[in-house]
């Protein structure tokens, strides 16, 4: 079932998520705030860029897809427009600093989430985490010798969960809900271990997948 999707966010993840929703029949709106940004990607795909508000408004999925130090700013200023709808928050609370010996600084702690924040910034909005821990290349289709990778889901809506994880598996995931907005706290840090075994390989091209017994 085709649905109007909007993106909200300009960087690569963005972009490569709205070219992905396009592709798979959706329709995508692609926002900003400062929508010029992105006249180049909207000449280039078709998909219409406007602002954060216009995109959001008109949305019935809307998926958060800008730096994690802006998110909490973005998503309290949208906080009507997201009431309601199911928000794929893709962020993580990546600090503005450099790594420490390879792993990412985060501006939160273990018992604390950023997506806990963007759900307390808009209650009314139903937030799902997910795509928060894997490189853009692979957030559609990914496809590795070892088969299916696994996504990482939580949040407090069922309703919302179940259609993020019919999303993913259309795009090539195993969704595995992993409980409440509270469980972020273990999923956002899996950004700082994917990119761990980068920085220390320099080799990019893995995913985590969950064995079961």
């Amino acid at each position: 079932m085709a649905i109007n999707v909007g993106i909200l966010g300009s960087g690569a993840v963005a972009q490569v998520l709205a070219r992905g929703f396009a592709e798979a029949g959706h329709t995508v709106h692609i926002g900003s705030r400062e929508p010029s940004k992105l006249a180049e990607f909207s000449n280039a795909t078709g998909i219409p860029a406007g602002t954060f508000a216009s995109v959001a408004s008109t949305a019935e999925l809307v998926v958060l897809a800008v730096k994690g130090t802006a998110a909490e700013s973005v998503v309290a200023d949208l906080s009507e427009q997201l009431a309601g709808r199911t928000v794929i928050d893709t962020t993580n609370p990546i600090a503005d600093a450099p790594p420490e010996n390879g792993v990412l600084r985060y501006f939160t702690d273990a018992n604390d989430s950023l997506m806990e924040r963007l759900q307390r910034r808009a209650p009314q909005a139903r937030f799902v985490k997910a795509w928060n821990s894997v490189g853009n290349p692979f957030m559609i289709h990914p496809t590795f010798p070892g088969g299916r990778p696994t996504m990482f889901i939580c949040g407090n809506d069922a309703d919302a969960k179940a259609l993020v994880a019919s999303l993913l598996e259309g795009f090539g995931w195993s969704a595995e809900d992993m409980g409440s907005a509270a469980s972020a706290r273990a999923i956002e840090p899996l950004c700082q271990l994917w990119c761990a075994r980068g920085f220390l390989s320099n080799q990019w091209n893995h995913a985590f997948a969950l064995l079961k017994g």
